[in-house]
């Protein structure tokens, strides 16, 4: 598994998008019991946090020190610094696990292995992505260069072809369940938009490969394109695959 988001940990943690619970208000009636969650590849631990007030104990792993080092601390979360292949829980332990922007980093194969160990029967798993943001006509043609021609397969890595495919091409070897559309809506003002476009890993690569940033590039840009509007309305499509084991 990848490491690209430790050396912008603190970045990641204060610009990242936060889940809707109409997400959670979906996945939390299906799980039989709450006594024990996994959240595999937990980054700042957004939703380990929100596990919390659900479950008797929660068990974050990542394999990213600093994004540890910036998760959000409750009593009954477990952080664990580990490889999500490879983690530190007992057989047949886990009601829920969730993997959130994660999985396509995953070595499949071995990661199901292990999902199949830690958990109960009967028990729940629930991954999901969210793709690229939307804003309006003039602010979503600049990311979209961005992300496209500026930075493209040059600068992303392979894994991502998982995200823009939505998820649908990873192997899900569970009992599915249809999970409803929904996505991530939030207001922003456009300096929270450009610290968002600088955690993407490949901005980072692009900086470490040419000493520049190529967000800088195009700042004035979006803010013209932005408009008068101090805040605007960004929109992450989120997809969702859930499974019982």
């Amino acid at each position: 598994m990848k490491d690209n988001f430790s050396a912008h940990a603190s970045i990641y943690a204060q610009f990242r998008p936060v889940y809707p619970a109409e997400l959670y208000d979906f996945i939390l009636p299906l799980v039989q019991s709450k006594t024990l969650a996994w959240d595999c590849g937990c980054g700042n631990g957004q939703v380990a946090g929100v596990l919390a007030d659900h479950f008797n104990r929660v068990e974050a792993s990542d394999i990213s020190q600093k994004q540890l080092e910036n998760a959000i601390k409750k009593d009954n979360i477990n952080y664990q610094l580990t490889p999500a292949e490879n983690v530190s829980i007992p057989d047949r332990s886990v009601d829920l696990v969730t993997v959130a922007q994660a999985i396509h980093w995953f070595d499949f194969d071995n990661f199901y292995k292990e999902v199949y160990r830690v958990c109960k029967p009967g028990s729940l798993i629930a991954i999901w992505c969210y793709s690229l943001l939307t804003v309006n006509k003039k602010v979503d043609a600049i990311i979209w260069q961005l992300y496209e021609e500026t930075l493209g397969d040059r600068y992303w890595d392979p894994e991502r072809r998982y995200v823009d495919e939505h998820y649908q091409t990873i192997p899900f070897p569970f009992e599915e369940i249809t999970a409803p559309s929904v996505a991530i809506r939030v207001k922003w003002e456009v300096d929270h938009l450009i610290g968002y476009l600088n955690s993407w890993s490949a901005v980072q690569h692009y900086i470490r490969d040419n000493n520049n940033n190529p967000v800088d590039a195009i700042s004035s840009k979006l803010r013209e394109a932005w408009g008068e509007q101090r805040s605007l309305e960004v929109c992450f499509p989120l997809f969702t695959r859930i499974g019982r084991i």
